[in-house]
């Protein structure tokens, strides 16, 4: 009797005889294995012969999306993705496209095959189909271990293929589920990690690694208190887990309770003093409050610990301008950016090298590192929708009108201790609230999500209708209440979150007599800025200079509208540039604008040890100086889609 071996006949391998040699139904799988293959190899030549010539703006994504949808059709296996992606990538570079391009295209359009499945749970399930060589022989807990080893070391789309696989085979575990939600947040494709996610859940609604992982979706999002809720969930269930408190840690800080989020680490480090995590994020708050020798000290103990941890590399990098004596280091962080397989990891390193290119002034290298960045981020992200953002405009101006602002008095808030300080992000709203913050009688609470989070919860009705004296009353309670929690005793709190400058009509309907500052920069350095900073996915618009453009001109349009119709007195406009050539003048005004003496400790704003958890917290630790000022002019020749923003 020969001896059998085990196959798959839908894959060309069957129960067959190893003496015999194959037979014609064994040769005919095994031609139609390879026809399949090289189906896989023509189609991944053929959609890089339909690349477009352009490769800005929308072009590269819709390309993508139809490249994608069609291979979804063809139900490729996983080994046939990788045939398919290995052929795509080779003729795109055959045909002249930038080594660069070529990657980043390839890998945009193999996550997005990979993770296509990954809609749903059923979706991961159906998804899981093997081409032969997947190992279907192997136990479900070898495939589970397999799986958990391929995420570890970072080979998250291998990863992503064997958690499909696992859960088809174990539907009723929660494991397959919550590990590949964690799986595609590292990818970025956050609405598919929030599906899986939910399907752990409903399967254990108290487990705290699927609790923890939702956690780390709402961060993602850029939704810290929601963040925060699931950290404290799960810090609940495992009290001694240094990484879930470490996160917890994170979710604080980024709300600015800079001093919970320390207490958070100094538990963490007193039982693990080497936990690279925790010792990033310690020193991300000594960076806030300007202790910059400490943070980079601390950031380099973390990688002692962890030589590849992407926040200590990043935060190495803003610790202070980088120089020639530098270049080794910056060179080898360049070279970690192209081997991390997680595009949000990849992208934050992209654009750390290319803060250290600026500061080195060399310009062509850094534009290319934030481009790659700002690349990496643009097919995570929801598409900015130009159209959208104008109806938003519209609604704005239809609701509150000249006559509607006229009527919010008398069922408004009478407190002036709100003061907001609004503008585009990167346009100087940090140095406005540190100027603010060191006159005794004024608090800086930071980037509050008040605003932003009301307009969640009831949308469509503020953009339709002035909202009633009642529901004005009880939010004005409620905002009181979460300045008072900030700071218990100053006359004035600001809140400096750029976007509330979309909700001033809401915000001065609930406090009529609160004052606002609006600061002003040059629009082409701004936007250059925007697309030079790591920001969260929500912030879709500023990973295209097309689209910040855009952005940047509907913002105008509203805040032209507020001047119009809010009360002389209310708003000040503050130009940046003016500021930075004249300071204790602008310094006077703004005082003045909240009904307030004059204090010299305003001019030493650089001095105050208050902490400043933004993206600004170097610059605010810095005397004023006016390297800021025309920054685009060593750029020009990069950011076509900005330069007409002059004429506005």
């Amino acid at each position: 009797m020969s001896k059998q071996k085990l196959t798959r006949e839908r894959d060309c391998v069957r129960l067959t005889s190893t003496v015999a040699g194959p037979g014609p139904y064994t040769m005919r799988c095994m031609i139609l294995g390879w026809l399949k293959a090289k189906d896989a190899v023509d189609a991944g030549s053929a959609l890089a012969d339909s690349f477009p010539a352009q490769t800005t703006g929308d072009y590269i994504r819709e390309f993508l999306d139809r490249g994608a949808a069609e291979l979804r059709t063809r139900k490729l296996g996983f080994y046939k993705r990788v045939r398919f992606a290995n052929a795509f990538k080779w003729r795109l570079l055959e045909k002249g496209v930038a080594p660069e391009t070529a990657h980043d295209v390839t890998q945009t359009l193999l996550i997005s095959i990979l993770t296509s499945g990954a809609d749903s749970p059923q979706g991961a399930v159906a998804a899981s189909g093997s081409d032969g060589k997947s190992g279907r022989a192997e136990s479900p807990e070898t495939l589970l271990r397999r799986a958990d080893e391929s995420a570890a070391r970072g080979a998250y789309l291998e990863a992503v293929a064997q958690y499909q696989e696992y859960i088809a085979r174990r539907p009723e575990d929660l494991a397959g589920f919550n590990n590949l939600g964690a799986t595609l947040i590292r990818l970025g494709r956050l609405e598919q990690a929030r599906k899986q996610l939910h399907a752990a859940l409903a399967l254990s609604p108290n487990n705290a690694d699927a609790i923890f992982n939702m956690g780390n979706l709402r961060m993602a999002l850029g939704r810290y208190a929601d963040a925060e809720n699931y950290f404290r969930r799960a810090v609940a269930a495992r009290r001694t887990d240094p990484l879930i408190r470490t996160h917890l840690a994170e979710a604080l800080a980024a709300q600015s309770l800079l001093d919970k989020s320390r207490v958070e680490y100094d538990k963490i480090l007193k039982s693990k003093p080497r936990f690279a995590p925790a010792l990033a994020g310690l020193a991300s708050l000594e960076r806030s409050a300007g202790r910059f020798s400490a943070a980079e000290e601390l950031y380099r103990k973390a990688l002692q610990s962890d030589p590849n941890l992407p926040a200590a590399l990043v935060g190495l990098s803003v610790c202070r301008r980088m120089g020639p004596q530098d270049a080794q280091w910056i060179a080898d962080t360049e070279t970690r950016a192209n081997e991390i397989q997680s595009p949000l990891e990849a992208a934050s390193l992209r654009f750390a090298v290319g803060k250290c290119y600026d500061d080195l002034g060399k310009y062509a290298q850094a534009f290319s590192n934030y481009k790659r960045g700002n690349e990496l981020m643009k097919p995570l992200a929801s598409p900015y929708d130009v159209r959208e953002h104008s109806r938003f405009v519209n609604d704005m101006a239809c609701v509150y009108t000249p006559e509607a602002i006229k009527s919010v008095k008398a069922g408004g808030s009478s407190s002036t201790r709100p003061v907001f300080v609004v503008g585009m992000p990167r346009s100087g709203t940090s140095l406005v609230e540190q100027i603010l913050a060191s006159h005794p009688a004024v608090a800086g609470a930071g980037e509050l999500e008040f605003w932003p989070d009301e307009l969640r919860s009831d949308e469509a009705r503020i953009r339709k209708e002035l909202l009633p004296a009642e529901q004005r009353h009880k939010i004005a309670t409620d905002y009181l209440q979460v300045l008072k929690s900030r700071s218990a005793n100053a006359g004035y709190v600001v809140d400096k979150m750029p976007r509330n400058a979309d909700l001033l009509g809401l915000i001065h309907s609930v406090f009529p007599d609160a004052r606002i500052l609006y600061v002003q920069r040059d629009p082409i350095d701004t936007c250059l800025s925007c697309y030079f900073q790591h920001f969260a996915l929500p912030q879709n618009y500023t990973f295209d200079l097309n689209d910040l453009a855009n952005y940047y001109r509907q913002h105008a349009r509203l805040m032209a509208h507020w001047r119009k119709v809010l009360p002389p007195g209310t708003l000040l406009d503050v130009p940046y540039e003016q500021l930075v050539a004249d300071q204790e003048g602008w310094t006077r005004k703004m005082l003045a604008h909240l009904g307030l003496a004059w204090d010299e400790a305003c001019l030493k704003f650089n001095e105050n040890p208050r902490p400043v958890a933004t993206p600004s917290s170097w610059q605010v630790r810095q005397r004023i100086y006016g390297d800021s000022v025309k920054r685009g002019r060593h750029y020009s020749r990069f950011i076509k889609p900005l330069l007409e923003l002059d004429r506005i």
